[in-house]
């Protein structure tokens, strides 16, 4: 009977930490291999033991690829709370854990848009960072079809882009078509950019620059608020 596999915790940090191993008469070489059943995880990397049985890898995948959904939210939730709490402070925050202040923000755009309530937690990050520029009952609807239906982020999108061409509606004066010309290498950094978080590009262009948006609003309110003077 195979044993459970569990992420344990090297010297350089991870989610837990190692049991004591027994002394040995050699010396322990840094890096050695963790013990049957374990993975054993540094901040540089995993360290996977030999002969491991694949529902054991399986397993682990799924418990590493939940840590690192969930940091989305965390993060997210932090940079929030940072951005209320620390106004004059949050990105010298920021700068001292040393994380990518664009990344934060979309995090925190998304984590805005979605209460704690709200969130699937059968869904992932990206399912909801799908649905973030939504109305809140467009977003409660496909989150729905979504968690019945199990679908992966890539069928969701999917499943967005054939509702809109489905509905073929007319534009109005109020919506006016506009057509914004940039250069081709433009693009295709944007692209790669899409690709490398894996998101589908327009979803990425209208969650960026809406994050974008938000966040100048913010500064342009922050500029503006009145200061109080003491007499």
């Amino acid at each position: 009977m195979a044993r459970q596999a569990g992420l344990t915790t090297g010297p350089h940090g991870g989610p837990a930490a190692a049991p004591p191993q027994p002394p040995a008469r050699q010396p322990r070489i840094a890096g050695a291999a963790p013990r049957r059943g374990q993975v054993l995880t540094t901040k540089v990397g995993l360290q996977m033991p030999t002969g491991m049985a694949y529902d054991e890898w399986e397993r682990a995948g799924r418990q590493l690829a939940g840590v690192l959904d969930s940091s989305s939210w965390w993060l997210g939730d932090w940079l929030r709370y940072g951005k209320d709490h620390y106004t004059d402070r949050y990105q010298r925050g920021i700068q001292a854990v040393g994380l990518s202040y664009q990344t934060l923000r979309n995090y925190a755009w998304v984590s805005r848009r979605f209460d704690f309530t709200r969130r699937r937690p059968t869904l992932s990050f990206q399912h909801h960072a799908e649905l973030a520029s939504m109305p809140v009952e467009d977003q409660d609807r496909w989150l729905d079809r979504a968690e019945q239906g199990q679908w992966t982020t890539k069928q969701l999108r999917g499943a967005i882009r054939a509702a809109r061409q489905g509905e073929q509606l007319p534009r109005t004066p109020t919506e006016p078509s506009r057509r914004l010309e940039v250069p081709g290498s433009r693009v295709q950094w944007w692209h790669k950019a899409a690709e490398q978080l894996g998101v589908d590009f327009e979803q990425w262009v209208m969650t960026t620059l809406d994050s974008a948006a938000a966040s100048a609003l913010d500064d342009l309110a922050e500029q503006t608020r009145p200061v109080a003077v003491s007499a």
